[in-house]
């Protein structure tokens, strides 16, 4: 699985890239299962060109590639929907089913096919940059044995082209 996510991550970056957003993520996770050992975590997401846009509301596909310091890799896909406040500030809803592969049994979500919501908030700078602050929840959605799910807290830079 880590080769996979590190040719995802490849591609990603090889893409040619127009009117569309890049966003990188550091932060920390917490493991449901309370014998794991929380760990940092970085993300590299990409958002396409908006497939609907209204006054407010932008709706794209998007991917994701993570990976936490105890070698725990996730490689998604999925939607994304940004909400525009007529200012600088936006919010951002997302939700990715991928493929999870655990670095050790205690971080174990249960099943290789897990979903990622995330909900957001964020700063948009004049130069097509912003910040944001996220919150991320992977789980089974109880298709798994188990399901003990993780979250994640992350700070995030996008760079929009």
């Amino acid at each position: 699985m880590k080769y996979v996510v590190m040719s995802a991550l490849v591609a990603f970056l090889a893409a040619p890239v127009t009117a569309q957003e890049i966003v990188f993520g550091a932060g920390y996770t917490k493991y449901g299962n309370i014998s794991a050992s929380d760990a940092p975590v970085i993300e590299l997401e990409y958002h396409h060109k908006p497939f609907h846009d209204t006054r407010h509301w932008d709706v794209s596909w998007g991917g994701v590639v993570s990976g936490t310091a105890d070698e725990d890799y996730f490689l998604g896909v999925g939607l994304v929907g940004t909400y525009d406040f007529d200012s600088p500030w936006f919010a951002e809803v997302s939700v990715m089913p991928g493929l999870y592969s655990e670095g050790s049994i205690l971080t174990d979500l249960g099943d290789a096919l897990e979903f990622r919501s995330l909900l957001g908030v964020g700063y948009a700078f004049r130069n097509g940059s912003a910040v944001s602050l996220a919150i991320v929840h992977k789980s089974n959605a109880s298709l798994g044995d188990v399901n003990p799910g993780v979250n994640t807290i992350l700070l995030r830079y996008h760079k929009r082209f």
